[in-house]
């Protein structure tokens, strides 16, 4: 768990006040389940950011059925995005923990339209792993599949 994670139950979480409608935003989409509204801090223009409205701390807390809603609206915003912005790409990105740049402990995805002179750099750098090390850390994954698949199923 994360230490700087203090939203378990939704209290105070800006984006359980944004889906309320208790919070300024500029939304572009809502349904029963989700909401899709620009990113205040945008990392390119036309930036979204796509939520569900039940509290759910990160991917690892979300439920099966609110993460089918959530990825359904995230396809419906990037068409739009697509049809409205003519980007040259698109990045979905998605944060768990601090560790991996979650900074609102709210489940959420971002839409962010790309283009070739945006500056935007990739987070890792590609280069070739160990052979050996993948096919035992690829083993653990599916060990860990095999015996708690149950567990992911909400």
């Amino acid at each position: 768990m994360d230490s700087q994670d203090n939203s378990g139950s939704g209290e105070g979480c800006i984006f359980c006040a944004i889906a309320a409608g208790e919070a300024p935003s500029i939304r572009v989409y809502e349904d029963e389940h989700t909401v899709a509204f620009m990113d205040i801090n945008p990392a390119t223009r036309g930036h979204v950011l796509v939520i569900p409205r039940l509290h759910a701390r990160d991917l690892l807390d979300v439920s099966g059925d609110e993460l089918l809603h959530v990825m359904s609206t995230v396809q419906r915003v990037a068409f739009a995005v697509e049809e409205a912005l003519h980007p040259d790409g698109i990045n979905l990105i998605q944060a768990n923990r601090r560790a991996a740049f979650q900074s609102v402990y709210h489940f959420h995805v971002h839409v962010i339209p790309r283009w070739w002179d945006d500056g935007l750099r990739p987070p890792w750098s590609h280069r070739a792993g160990d052979p050996d090390e993948l096919r035992e850390l690829g083993q653990r994954v599916k060990t860990a599949l095999d015996e708690g698949l149950a567990r992911s199923q909400h």
